[in-house]
């Protein structure tokens, strides 16, 4: 597996060129980033659930099983990006 993180400095489009900063990003990986998404999905879930008869009533029921898919993909997502991270960090110990 090739993990290509170069990118290039310096993009030419049309008659202008842009430079791009040489800036680490801060969240290389996304771990964080999906776990703050998911719980937020879960968050929604819970805070809709009381409301579960006036979202029926209303036709909105799907607002709540929306969280609830949002947060089982985020699991999947999650789960994605660890092993990302792993493999990652093994093939930069590996080198």
């Amino acid at each position: 597996m090739e993990f290509r993180d170069n990118q290039p400095l310096q993009h030419e489009i049309g008659s202008r060129t842009f430079f791009v900063a040489n800036v680490e990003p801060l969240d290389v990986d996304g771990v964080r980033t999906v776990e703050v998404g998911t719980a937020l999905w879960l968050v929604g879930f819970v805070a809709l659930l009381p409301f579960y008869g006036r979202l029926q009533d209303s036709g909105n029921e799907w607002w709540l099983w929306t969280c609830l898919a949002g947060f089982g993909l985020g699991l999947f997502g999650l789960d994605y990006c660890r092993r990302r991270r792993k493999a990652r960090k093994e093939l930069t110990e590996q080198a």
